[in-house]
């Protein structure tokens, strides 16, 4: 692990690992707020656990992929 860095924290759900937004930002290279926002648009799959947000990765992937068409977003198949 780099110094100042920490491990991915997750919460399980059966067999998926659900990220939390400092996680998520960490992934997409952002600041936790633009998460927040991206969650408060509807761009960004999300589940609330009590008044958490956490993010499936399948759900961040299919963001990421769906910035790289120009933000359409398709249901995993």
């Amino acid at each position: 692990m780099l110094q100042g860095r920490r491990a991915l924290s997750v919460v399980r759900e059966g067999e998926e690992a659900l990220l939390a937004v400092r996680d998520v930002a960490a992934r997409l290279g952002v600041c936790t707020a633009t998460v927040y926002r991206l969650v408060a648009e509807g761009q960004l799959a999300h589940v609330r656990v009590l008044n958490a947000v956490r993010v499936a990765p399948r759900d961040l992937e299919a963001f990421i992929e769906a910035q790289r068409r120009g933000g359409e977003i398709r249901e995993p198949r």
